[in-house]
């Protein structure tokens, strides 16, 4: 218990949030669609699955992740989770991949190159319906053809010189996707699978360390000349840190990561910024003693704004305005802004819950991703392995 939640009234704060966590369950019970194994959910009250079928998926990975997250699959029987399992598996291709129904050439977009656009959307969609999968039944094992070709040294080094690090955010999720795919080759497959993979990720290593801004902490290029640079610098960046964290390495340039965020005001910005900056500082809270009570005085200002953030339905939207599509599908399924959607709602509470996991340890047994991408959150030492599901 830290002095400052003492002083600001734990007791209230624990009541907060457990009454929002109670109320996203009962909205995320809303989201069952008919007639579907349980767990398979619309993203939003204005989803119509008989229009958008294949918004199903994103609706089921983000939901499932979130109950998964703040308790919501305790006393789920294994037939409804093989069940639910198995409904997303329903979208796995041959070689592994995962793919929202309704995609197509000419609705999707990333990059100009098509290849890099399909390979974005189609390791996005994966890396998140692996999770959910995972949440589901943790020894399951994945199909990960896909992404045997990055094993190879040579293809993998060629891949990361073709990086556009004017892109740090895209090109953070591109790498974060491959890291958890590699991951799981090591987890799930034979002994010279875990070889091959110590040695990409040894590529993949050396690659960062010879990109990575020293002053920041961060990759992309132009950071240190534009405030928006820098802030898509370091959305980005977070998703690399993550390789760091899930293999136990120290982090260059983690105190300056950590700073950069301690600088941007605790307000209310997109779930994904939101999310990105409390992950930056609950991992460096765990190893800055020096900047704890800092990090602890930003995190319960934002913490309090999320909970005020909260739809009265008991759901949480990404931002207040605008239209909101699938990563990636510009010609495909939208609605306004402002909406409970499943996305966001997860994206929420993994920013409350990795917040109350540093301010009000061991109140909740938050059960965070294992595979590296949002929502994984690195054991801390002496917890007997917080983020196992």
């Amino acid at each position: 218990m830290t002095a400052l939640l003492d002083d600001a009234g734990p007791t209230a704060l624990e009541r907060r949030i457990e009454a929002a966590r109670r109320a996203t369950l009962d909205w995320l019970a809303a989201m069952q669609a008919p007639g579907l194994p349980r767990g398979v959910m619309r993203i939003s009250g204005a989803h119509d699955p008989a229009r958008w079928p294949g918004v199903l998926l994103p609706g089921t990975y983000n939901g499932v992740q979130c109950l998964a997250l703040i308790g919501g699959l305790e006393g789920w029987s294994a037939p409804d989770r093989a069940g639910a399992a198995g409904w997303i598996e329903g979208a796995r291709r041959a070689d592994g991949v995962f793919r929202v129904a309704g995609m197509t050439d000419d609705t999707v977009f990333k990059k100009p190159d098509r290849d890099e656009t399909w390979r974005y959307v189609d390791w996005h969609v994966t890396n998140y319906s692996l999770g959910a999968i995972e949440a589901l039944a943790p020894d399951r094992a994945p199909v990960l053809d896909f992404a045997r070709p990055w094993l190879d040294p040579m293809h993998l080094a060629a891949w990361l010189a073709h990086r556009d690090m004017r892109d740090p955010w895209q090109e953070g999720n591109n790498i974060v996707n491959l890291g958890s795919f590699l991951l799981l080759l090591k987890r799930f497959g034979a002994p010279a699978d875990a070889a091959a993979v110590d040695r990409a990720m040894a590529v993949m290593f050396d690659w960062h360390d010879r990109t990575q801004e020293p002053t920041t902490g961060f990759w992309g290029v132009g950071q240190l000349s534009d405030p928006t640079r820098m802030l898509h610098a370091f959305a980005g960046s977070m998703h690399n840190h993550h390789l760091w964290y899930a293999t136990g390495r120290p982090l260059p340039g983690q105190d300056h990561a950590v700073d950069y965020c301690l600088s941007l005001p605790p307000r209310i910005d997109s779930a994904c910024i939101d999310v990105d900056a409390i992950d930056v500082l609950v991992h460096g809270h765990d190893v800055f003693p020096d900047r704890r009570h800092a990090i602890e005085r930003w995190l319960v200002t934002l913490l309090d704004a999320l909970l005020d953030f909260q739809n009265p339905d008991g759901g949480f939207a990404d931002v207040r305005d605008g239209i909101r599509r699938q990563d990636g599908w510009v010609k495909g399924y939208e609605e306004p802004q402002g909406l409970s959607n499943t996305f966001a709602t997860w994206f929420r509470w993994i920013a409350i819950a990795m917040a109350a996991d540093v301010l009000m340890p061991g109140r909740w047994d938050w059960r965070f991703r294992r595979m590296v991408g949002i929502g994984y959150r690195r054991p801390r030492a002496g917890t007997g392995g917080t983020g196992a599901p």
